[in-house]
């Protein structure tokens, strides 16, 4: 990882230094994204199952699980993973359950009632990562609050493995929702696949869940497509953005960083600190831990694009923190907690040295499909209220038009809209 002294660069390189490396690639990206479209709309299943073999390397005469293989998901599970699993669902339903909205009503005005109700999206489709890892975890993250919210039906594509399987720990994780249907579609032509729909695909009102580069324009292709469906947010490459002072762990802030290299070679990780010790210290331990990964390869490539950064103190690291608006935000910091208010912009924050990001990742209870690419300015996380649309509802009586109705019609004749005011204006003539 490179090393720079934020107080020394000039503004075009401060903006350098900050660029996602898919930002680097996007023109390529999107072009191939808008060709996989494009096919996909005028071959239908024919080209998925094209796409599949070319970018999985496996031929499937069908893509949706079956029963059989869904049963034979837990035998194939080993009984600790599938501890693990029902452990983790049972708080990210509990974090999630408790967050849930609730619709409400109010008289606004005598005679005059308006409401707001919630209601499922009713076909959603989610998208779970399986490239060069495969990832139950997102399972769980996009099926629970899929269910909570009630959504009458759950599509979920997941890339197949070489034999043509899914990954059954995936399958295990998904039957978090009863009736779940899953497909074995990765990539961009998955993401097409549930936002135009085929013969064997459903299409989706509502796409979900994070990717690759690809899968992340695919999402907003999607969406700007007429008559597209909604997408939840970009969710693209993984990235982290610690800030230390001098008393972090150096071992574990590391960790941290690799934990988020090893995600894939688009992947970000950046390290602010005011203290040169801590940065020294922190890129030895890289050098020390990175060999020892499996991933290490993935791992060392991301590291390229990655930075450590020299800042003047934690305020400022806060404050580039807050114009990056990483996925994942760490604070390893003595007093983590007093700096939570100055956080503008995050998909999620972890405190301290004892709350490592793999937490949120898996079992802490919060969800991991977080805004990426900066988007976390806007965005948030996923929750039980991405799955729903509410609807607003208003009563009035003959005594609520009278009470209110003088109003609308004044705004209304003052905007020039006449036939407003007047369908405002003949009901209060008929309710004196």
């Amino acid at each position: 990882m490179k090393c720079f002294d934020w107080n020394r660069l000039d503004a075009r390189e401060r903006e350098d230094i900050l660029q996602r490396p898919v930002q680097a690639v996007s023109e390529a990206v999107r072009s191939g994204v808008q060709a996989v479209f494009a096919d996909v709309q005028a071959r239908g299943d024919r080209a998925l199952h094209d796409f599949t073999l070319r970018f999985d390397g496996v031929a499937l005469s069908a893509f949706e699980v079956e029963a059989a293989e869904f049963d034979a998901a837990a035998t194939r599970v080993a009984a600790p993973v599938q501890a693990a699993i029902a452990e983790a669902a049972g708080r990210i339903e509990a974090f999630h359950r408790a967050g849930m909205a609730a619709g409400y009503a109010l008289e606004t005005a005598p005679g005059l009632r308006c409401e707001r109700v919630l209601r499922p999206i009713r076909r959603v489709g989610l998208y779970v990562p399986a490239g060069s890892a495969p990832l139950p975890s997102t399972a769980l993250m996009l099926t629970i609050p899929a269910r909570l919210a009630g959504c009458a039906e759950i599509i979920l594509c997941t890339p197949p493995r070489k034999d043509g399987s899914a990954d059954p720990a995936v399958l295990l994780a998904a039957q978090q929702a009863p009736g779940v249907r899953v497909f074995k579609l990765g990539g961009a032509q998955a993401i097409a696949a549930m936002a135009l729909g085929s013969a064997r695909i459903p299409r989706c009102d509502k796409l979900f869940g994070p990717g690759n580069g690809w899968v992340d324009e695919a999402k907003r292709q999607a969406a700007q497509r007429p008559g597209g469906p909604a997408i939840d947010m970009p969710a693209g490459p993984s990235e982290v953005l610690v800030i230390a002072d001098a008393g972090a762990n150096p071992t574990f802030v590391a960790a941290d960083l690799l934990s988020q290299a090893e995600h894939g070679p688009d992947s970000q990780v950046l390290l602010l600190s005011d203290s040169d010790a801590l940065l020294d210290a922190v890129a030895e331990q890289i050098a020390q831990q990175l060999p020892q990964l499996p991933r290490a390869d993935i791992a060392r490539q991301a590291l390229a694009s990655s930075r450590l950064i020299r800042t003047a103190d934690i305020a400022q690291a806060i404050a580039i923190s807050n114009r990056y608006a990483p996925e994942h935000l760490i604070l390893a910091l003595h007093d983590a907690e007093n700096w939570v208010e100055q956080v503008d912009n995050a998909g999620s924050i972890f405190l301290g040295d004892y709350t490592p990001e793999a937490l949120g990742d898996y079992c802490s209870g919060s969800n991991h499909v977080l805004p990426t690419g900066g988007a976390a300015r806007a965005w948030s996380g996923l929750s039980v209220a991405s799955f729903q649309k509410a609807i607003t509802v208003q009563d009035a009586s003959r005594a609520g038009i009278a009470r209110v109705g003088p109003c609308a019609a004044t705004l209304a004749r003052a905007e020039g809209l006449v036939a407003h005011a007047r369908a405002v204006e003949l009901r209060l003539e008929a309710a004196a």
